[in-house]
């Protein structure tokens, strides 16, 4: 058969033993001959399999613990042997080196043993696997007569090849795991490279080790991103435009979340739950926030998650309508029941109760995700020719952090509005400008091209009454106008960064104006 290549003999040797039994018995049936390594060779014989040690192919024993039992002339030449050259076999025949057809390896678990609480530096080192990814890249590169298998779930379907065709395998599908191949030996070795780069300096052998924090870490000289194919999603941000989700293998945020119901979540969905995930984690009592393209249209704080979520709503139900909402505790039966009288398309929690997921399964199409909390320390944004790469704007302040520039101190409950306020103008788009009260978005004036049409903006929007609220600003007001504006539309308390060339007189604007003025040394510009 054209491209089809018979398998004679097979090496095994894999750290992950799912699986690993049945194949080798398809492979036996075949009459392929099974050579293996230590703990390999070892659960084959004891499934009553026979193997051929790989000392005895190479007439070496295994050495210095098992560091090297597969660097020899006699494993890579059987694997990169070119069956066609008619000098690679006058020398395999002179050197006594047998043919290798199948490899079939997956790598130490160096990510999960680094990744352990308190492994120690010899530990880790000891798991950086040497002679598996130089099998690996041997049987790959020279895929025209070697098949490379580095995947459990590759095994059924490759019994399946070969039983179909007389213990034969295609050219592709051997193209195909070398393609494979190749991924996973270069995915590993940059799971190598950024562990390693995180640690400071080489810890005594024994010792645990002391891992950088990844917030305070330099940049890295080379970026190196290996992140697995998650999922093929219909279409990107319009359905011109192909789209996939790739994942960083922590099980964690959205990227990582488990969704219970509902239609396939799309590309947009995705960003819009990220947004609406993240601005519900700015808080530490119950909290919701509702997200149409990654803006809040209402976002507060509760005594319950239904407290919280009909304060949300009552912000702007119009715009809420299709939204995803983002919420920080598990969902109970009292506030799924009055969310799922709303048309929603997505929905981001830690977990929901039976009764909650009882009264959403009548929404086929609402899609319900999981989410276990994601520690971000950098984010990354594409342009042309490039990558950016930033610390993630874990910034907050306290009241103690607060400067006040006016006269007027805020009273204690415009303190608790403009903290509040402020969390949230955190993740609204810049230019920004949040209207609150203690734990309730108003409205807000997001992604306008000057912050006098920000504040404008929010303030014609909003349905709920601006009187006595208090005001958010993402960064400095660079003129008294903008000030204007926001205390026209009733805020009697504003919070913003300060900074500006004219704070002079934008304090001036706020004392005439008999309002209160606290800076935060700190702006949130979000592009």
């Amino acid at each position: 058969m054209s491209g089809y290549k018979q398998v004679r003999r097979a090496l095994l040797s894999v750290t992950d033993k799912t699986g690993l039994v049945p194949f080798a018995q398809q492979l036996a049936g075949h009459n392929i001959e099974l050579v293996s390594t230590g703990g390999t060779s070892r659960a084959l014989r004891e499934a009553g399999l026979t193997v051929r040690d790989i000392s005895d192919l190479t007439e070496f024993p295994e050495m210095l613990d098992g560091r090297v039992k597969t660097l020899h002339p006699k494993v890579h030449g059987g694997i990169l042997f070119m069956r066609e050259k008619p000098e690679h076999r006058a020398a395999v025949e002179q050197h006594g080196i047998q043919p290798i057809d199948m490899v079939v390896v997956n790598l130490y678990a160096f990510e999960k043993t680094a990744s352990k609480p308190g492994a120690a530096f010899a530990e880790i080192i000891e798991n950086i696997d040497i002679g598996g990814p130089s099998m690996v890249r041997s049987a790959a590169k020279n895929f025209e007569d070697v098949a490379i298998v580095t995947s459990v779930a590759d095994y059924a379907a490759i019994a399946e090849e070969l039983a179909a065709n007389s213990g034969s395998l295609s050219r592709q599908t051997r193209w195909r795991l070398a393609q494979q191949a190749f991924s996973v030996t270069s995915a590993y070795d940059t799971a190598i490279a950024n562990t390693l780069e995180r640690i400071a300096s080489p810890e005594p052998a024994e010792a645990p080790v002391q891992f950088t924090d990844p917030a305070k870490a330099d940049f890295p000289s080379t970026l190196r991103i290996a992140y697995p194919l998650a999922a093929s999603l219909r279409y990107g941000e319009n359905p011109h435009q192909r789209a996939a989700l790739y994942a960083d293998g922590s099980a964690s945020g959205i990227a990582g979340a488990t969704q219970l119901q509902g239609k396939e979540l799309s590309y947009n969905n995705l960003v819009d739950l990220d947004a609406c995930w993240n601005l519900a984690q700015e808080f530490d009592e119950p909290s919701v926030a509702i997200i149409k393209h990654t803006n809040p249209c209402g976002a507060a704080t509760g005594a319950t998650i239904l407290e919280a979520y009909q304060k949300a709503l009552a912000a702007d139900p119009v715009s809420a309508f299709g939204s995803v909402i983002g919420i920080n505790r598990e969902v109970d039966a009292a506030a799924a029941e009055d969310i799922a009288k709303l048309f929603v398309e997505a929905i981001a929690a830690p977990s929901f109760s039976a009764e909650a997921r009882a009264r959403f399964a009548a929404k086929k199409n609402l899609r319900l995700v999981e989410v276990r909390p994601a520690e971000t320390a950098r984010v990354a944004k594409q342009v042309s020719g490039g990558l950016l790469l930033q610390d993630a704007d874990r910034g907050r302040v306290s009241s103690t952090d607060l400067k006040v520039a006016t006269a007027r101190k805020p009273s204690d409950d415009e303190l608790a509005a403009l903290l509040f306020a402020w969390r949230v103008c955190k993740h609204v788009k810049s230019n920004a400008i949040v209207y609150a009260r203690a734990g309730q978005m108003l409205s807000s004036g997001m992604g306008q091209t000057s912050r006098v049409d920000a504040a404008k903006f929010g303030a014609m929007k909003a349905i709920l009454p601006l009187a006595g609220c208090v005001a958010a600003s993402d960064a400095f007001f660079p003129f008294p106008d903008g000030l204007e504006v926001v205390v026209s539309a009733g805020a009697t308390a504003v919070i913003q960064p300060g900074g500006s060339v004219n704070d002079p007189k934008v304090i001036a604007a706020a004392d005439r104006l008999g309002i209160a003025m606290v800076f935060t040394g700190m702006r949130h510009f979000r592009h």
